[in-house]
């Protein structure tokens, strides 16, 4: 199964302040915000929503296709993608402009506070997603994560006209979008992402229900953050998986990007839905254990071992069957 994966590629700017921003606002004042936070660390890391989905499906062994722009800057950053199994033959290189950088500070209470310059991201709108279908015999499934929003929606309508199946995942751009943005972002979506917050928004800005959402796309996956994540579709009972105990809590920056990478690996697999969101809420684990969206070391055994625990041997056999 042949997937790509639409979205930002960022070098992310990591901090951490040790105390909590609730403890800094004060609650007649906020009209006026102006704060500075001391900060204990700074990590360097890459990142971006489409490079990490991809460097996770890559870890997995599906070999996706990274669809996006990056600066000039971008070279060490694609040697590091290719010798993790990414394709990244259709990313588009600005000659203009650097690669898009995420400024984000967490507190001790993982609450996140960040800023996102676009930089070359803004030039994803010239890609086409027929050159890259043609270059790699065809694609089976586009995922169209956070981006410049006019290169989600031509994205989005190109998949729609050419009949490639498509997953839409707004994350973070769902709070510059409008309704009508968002309306033909998500129909005839084979699967959308959210979390329970862009859940609700999705709703708000859109005037459509939840039952209505599900009537206009196959899969809608909602992820719980500690709860796991539920799968809904139209007519059918919701599919509710739990997430693996967590060995420490680092950091959880890039989390719901490594939950799509592992399910949308086991879409790539051919196992089941609850299947592919359990290898997700895996993969999602070992990222909030660690600093950086792309750190995290994926050893084979260690995985199945702590998959294994967690969600028993029929469905590590199932899943072990193809992480290879």
């Amino acid at each position: 199964m042949r997937i790509a994966v639409t979205g930002s590629i960022a070098n992310d700017h990591l901090m951490t302040f040790p105390g909590k921003f609730s403890d800094q606002l004060v609650a007649d004042q906020l009209h006026t915000v102006s704060l500075s936070f001391l900060v204990d660390t700074l990590d360097i890391r890459r990142g971006g929503v489409g490079a990490n989905i991809a460097f996770g499906m890559g870890q997995l062994g599906t070999n996706p296709i990274l669809v996006g722009a990056a600066g000039a800057d971008f070279e060490e950053y694609r040697a590091w993608l290719d010798r993790h199994g990414v394709d990244t033959h259709s990313v588009h290189i600005s000659e203009l402009l650097h690669t898009a950088r995420f400024v984000c500070t967490t507190d001790a209470a993982h609450n996140q506070i960040g800023s996102f310059y676009t930089g070359a991201m803004s030039e994803a709108r010239q890609i086409e997603l027929q050159s890259v279908a043609d270059r790699v015999g065809g694609l089976d499934l586009v995922c169209i994560g956070a981006d410049d929003p006019e290169a989600m929606i031509r994205h989005t309508e190109e998949c729609r006209n050419r009949g490639i199946p498509f997953a839409a995942d707004f994350s973070q751009q769902i709070a510059r979008m409008d309704g009508p943005d968002i309306r033909v972002l998500l129909e005839g979506a084979a699967y959308l992402f959210s979390n329970e917050y862009e859940k609700e928004l999705v709703e708000s800005k859109t005037g459509w229900t939840d039952k209505e959402i599900l009537g206009k796309v196959g899969t809608r996956v909602t992820t719980l953050g500690a709860k796991g994540v539920r799968i809904d579709r139209e007519g059918e009972e919701s599919i509710v998986v739990g997430v693996p105990d967590e060995n420490a809590k680092a950091d959880p920056t890039g989390v719901g990007d490594a939950f799509r990478a592992g399910f949308l690996s086991g879409l790539s697999w051919g196992v089941g839905l609850e299947r592919a969101a359990q290898v997700g809420c895996m993969l999602a684990t070992l990222v909030i254990e660690t600093v950086g969206t792309q750190e995290y070391e994926l050893r084979r055994a260690h995985f199945m071992e702590r998959f294994t625990k967690r969600y028993g041997q029929d469905a590590a056999t199932e899943v072990g069957a193809h992480f290879l």
